[in-house]
């Protein structure tokens, strides 16, 4: 299904028949990437007694528990409650799924002893454009990023001007293939994260911190897909909490 969408003054088409999924799939396995000094995740049929959830145990059904972290097991959007302290839900402040968006590839640079993403590069990359969402693919760019264990790696992360730059930008949605903006370890600072968010004090919130902005990390961009302009459907689960499992899916944009 084709359909033309108008955004600033240009039309364009998407095929919606053409998904590009650029979420990781949670799997209960040593396959399953690990951020944050987690286990993997768990994913178990229940059992009450004798009874097991499971069909080839004889069950109707397979009736499975499943335990894991958004944060750290893969590909999930969260909010700016991730870092307050006044409860702010996912579900409540995502309200439209649907953004044009731009997807840029970077090579992070050495900064001290650390790479990371700079203002200079996300500016370069964007050459003009002020996407609704932005999404920022790293190099190299292995497809170990499907399995990766993360923890005391000190992976690369956004330097606290580039994301004063995204929000400067009026950009409401940060994607990156990384665990994290921020760096690993960081003393709790989280500068990027509060640039971003416009967030001075996480004790009590100025007036104009964005509610409405999300981060989702642990995405995975196939190098198939080219950089370039894309509608971003950002499919999350209804969870009452700061953070969800998510499904970014693009489609790309073709100028009419």
């Amino acid at each position: 299904m084709v359909a033309a969408i108008s955004h600033r003054g240009q039309n364009y088409q998407a095929d919606f028949l053409k998904p590009l999924d650029i979420s990781i799939p949670l799997r209960a396995s040593e396959d399953n990437p690990i951020a944050w000094y987690i286990d993997k995740p768990e994913i178990e049929p229940v059992k009450m007694g004798d009874w097991i959830g499971k069909v080839s145990e004889g069950s109707s059904t397979n009736f499975n528990n499943i335990k894991f972290n958004p944060h750290g097991h893969g590909t999930h959007t969260e909010c700016l409650g991730h870092i307050t302290l006044e409860r702010y839900s996912i579900n409540e402040q995502l309200t439209t799924f649907m953004f044009f968006a731009e997807l840029i590839t970077i090579i992070p640079e050495i900064h001290n002893t650390d790479f990371v993403i700079t203002k200079d590069q996300i500016s370069k990359a964007l050459n003009g454009k002020s996407p609704e969402a932005i999404i920022i693919r790293t190099l190299p760019n292995e497809d170990s990023k499907l399995s990766k264990k993360y923890s005391n790696r000190n992976p690369p992360y956004l330097l606290h001007e580039a994301a004063s730059y995204i929000r400067e930008s009026e950009i409401n949605h940060l994607l990156i293939d990384l665990p994290s903006v921020d760096r690993e370890r960081d003393e709790g600072k989280l500068l990027a994260h509060k640039a971003f968010w416009n967030v001075s004090n996480v004790n009590e919130l100025n007036a104009d911190a964005r509610l409405q902005a999300t981060i989702t990390e642990m995405i995975y961009v196939d190098s198939a897909i080219e950089d370039g302009s894309y509608l971003l459907n950002l499919q999350i689960a209804s969870f009452e909490n700061d953070a969800s499992p998510s499904k970014p899916v693009l489609y790309k944009l073709q100028p009419l």
